[in-house]
């Protein structure tokens, strides 16, 4: 069995949203294209609390993009962003939902951020995904989405790591690079570590 792991496709990581990846909106017929071609579709979600401690309101004296140290690990400050039931968290409006089986939300910890579709940062949390495709018998990952240096890269080494056979769509990615090459950077980390580029 083969899945198609949808990355964040949501408003606020589109242009005019409030994490917006340059020409992140470039992925979404990438991965209307692509669905019918998979056994099953899931898509992961940013779901924060409005209080998520990445949220650089609420480190009086930092900006977006410092990184600090949080509970233990290096946090990466961002604007807020996909908040729970605000239109900023929803799926673009013109990504095919009917096409997506599941949703697995993530990021959900006001204390700990969420790249890994799989986990939280710290690993002490896992979202389902991995059951969820473990149940169905899938064995290849192909992942697309949204932002290739922080959540794709995240959640395609995690499925590495879990034994699933994985390969990068890189054509259905946009990333961050809040430095520049962090997008080159992350498929290399993502190759080394044994991922298909695609």
């Amino acid at each position: 069995m083969r899945a198609l792991i949808l990355v964040d496709i949501q408003n606020d990581f589109l242009p005019g949203g409030t994490l917006a990846v340059p020409q992140g909106d470039e992925v979404v017929a990438v991965a209307n294209e692509l669905m019918p071609q998979y056994d099953l579709v899931v898509a992961t979600q940013d779901w924060h609390p409005a209080d998520h401690q990445s949220f650089a309101r609420h480190h009086p004296g930092s900006q977006v993009g410092d990184v600090i140290e949080l509970h233990g690990l290096p946090q990466v400050l961002w604007p807020v962003h996909c908040v729970q039931g605000t239109s900023g968290a929803d799926f673009s409006p013109r990504l095919n939902l009917a096409g997506i089986q599941h949703v697995v939300q993530k990021g959900t910890d006001r204390e700990v951020d969420s790249y890994s579709g799989f986990f939280d940062n710290a690993r002490r949390r896992a979202t389902g995904l991995e059951k969820l495709l473990r149940e169905n018998r899938v064995e290849d990952v192909h992942v697309l989405g949204l932002a290739t240096d922080y959540c794709v890269r995240a959640t395609a080494i995690d499925a590495v790591d879990l034994g699933f056979r994985v390969t990068l769509i890189e054509r259905g990615c946009r990333g961050v690079e809040l430095k520049r090459g962090d997008c080159q950077q992350a498929i290399d980390e993502m190759r080394q570590a044994g991922v298909t580029i695609q």
